[in-house]
């Protein structure tokens, strides 16, 4: 299976207090922001659910010159939210006993020097047991270093241990559907267990 490609992204979200409707939201970022003149590359432009206008950009620079140039010139009509993104996660199948959060970074570094892993590389968050009665210890780690230890096997204590991607999708416990937070959602309340239009806890 072939490796995923990640890049880090830079991305930021435009809201009105005066809660129009997105491509009003557009319309108006276009007719005061001229990327070229602020030597802005702009990869993605598009409406969200939740009435906002998401734009990603090239680089971290980029990304402050269109916030700035944003804020000077529709300081009164529109709000800059920069998404600040968590670096990508992975996770440690089957750690042996001995290999806890505040070890596994010494480990890996002493017994798999074939990976070129340096001090920092990766930072523990959690370990957690499955219903096998399995231990996997979740890493988080740059775009950089994920393409190093993505899909591979690495050598901890006596065991070799298989590294993938720790994905968990994200739940609206409002409408029960994926991919958006209650905050955002605009969905209708529906029970996650009977699909009626109530809430959980009033089964």
């Amino acid at each position: 299976m072939a490796n995923k490609i990640y890049t880090k992204k830079f991305k930021l979200t435009v809201k009105s207090n005066e809660h129009p409707p997105p491509d009003t939201i557009k319309n108006l970022s276009k007719t005061k922001i001229n990327p070229t003149k602020i030597k802005v590359g702009i990869k993605s432009f598009k409406s969200l659910k939740n009435g906002r206008v998401l734009t990603e950009t090239n680089s971290k620079g980029e990304l402050e010159a269109l916030e700035k140039d944003i804020n000077a010139k529709c300081e009164c009509k529109l709000e800059v939210n920069t998404l600040n993104l968590r670096n990508p996660r992975l996770v440690i199948i089957n750690i042996p006993e001995e290999i806890s959060i505040g070890n596994v970074e010494e480990i890996l570094l002493a017994q798999n020097k074939d990976v070129s892993l340096k001090l920092c590389d990766t930072e523990a968050k959690f370990s957690y047991e499955t219903n096998k009665h399995c231990r996997n210890l979740v890493i988080e780690v740059s775009a950089e270093t994920i393409k190093l230890l993505l899909d591979r096997r690495v050598k901890l204590g006596w065991q070799i241990c298989r590294i993938v991607d720790y994905l968990v999708a994200t739940r609206c416990y409002k409408c029960s559907r994926y991919n958006h937070r209650a905050r955002d959602c605009r969905g209708v309340e529906t029970c996650r267990l009977c699909a009626g239009a109530h809430k959980l806890r009033n089964v």
